[in-house]
């Protein structure tokens, strides 16, 4: 995908976006957030959106920092952080996650809830999260990956040719993620519904 193709994927999705695959995301969200409260810290959302998970981090141990590609997704994230008063949300900012304008271990925890199979180069992209990442940090990673069997996986191999219109790869691969030689596998979890999206935890090793 290209980025100009995500940036009108997006601006269409924005005004719908939390009624509609917000919903489905739900439970990813809450995993996310539940680890990276567990012992706090700075937190990096990388394709925050419209900033749905903001309110799920405990403002007593989590500061925030969101980016996004898509300027009408943040501006309503803009608007949810201003809304509810999230004082510990420390910027939200209009960037490509191939290129983070961050210093190397600049967080503690850096979260990418289902955009792995929105962003172009999704390897350099991982590659940009174990780099800001502490070692010993986490990354988070939640999405869903194309199976090879069974009806889930004919519907992702159909609408695979209709990527740049829907904003995200339908038959995205696990493999893609899986390659940063910075980042250990900790957990693996499915989550609903029906098991569609995976929780992925990732230890920042060296």
């Amino acid at each position: 995908m290209h980025t100009d193709a995500i940036a009108r994927s997006y601006k269409r999705w924005a005004p719908i976006y939390d009624r509609t695959f917000g919903k489905i995301t739900h439970a990813g969200r809450h995993h996310a957030a539940r680890e990276v409260n567990s012992t706090g810290g700075a937190v990096l959302e990388v394709g925050i959106g419209t900033g749905l998970a903001l309110d799920l981090y405990e403002p007593s141990k989590v500061a925030v920092t969101g980016i996004d590609l898509s300027p009408d997704m943040l501006a309503k994230a803009q608007a949810r952080a201003e809304a509810q008063g999230l004082r510990n949300v420390a910027g939200l900012h209009i960037m490509d996650a191939r290129e983070l304008a961050f210093e190397d271990e600049s967080f503690d925890h850096v979260v990418a809830l289902h955009i792995m199979s929105v962003v172009p180069e999704p390897r350099r992209v991982l590659a940009e999260m174990a780099r800001v990442c502490r070692v010993g940090g986490t990354v988070l990673i939640t999405n869903h990956f194309a199976r090879e069997t069974g009806g889930w996986g004919v519907a992702a191999k159909l609408a695979a040719p209709m990527a740049d219109a829907l904003g995200w790869h339908s038959d995205f691969a696990r493999d893609e993620v899986m390659s940063e030689p910075r980042l250990k596998l900790v957990e693996e979890t499915r989550l609903p519904p029906f098991g569609l999206m995976t929780y992925l935890r990732f230890r920042r090793v060296a």
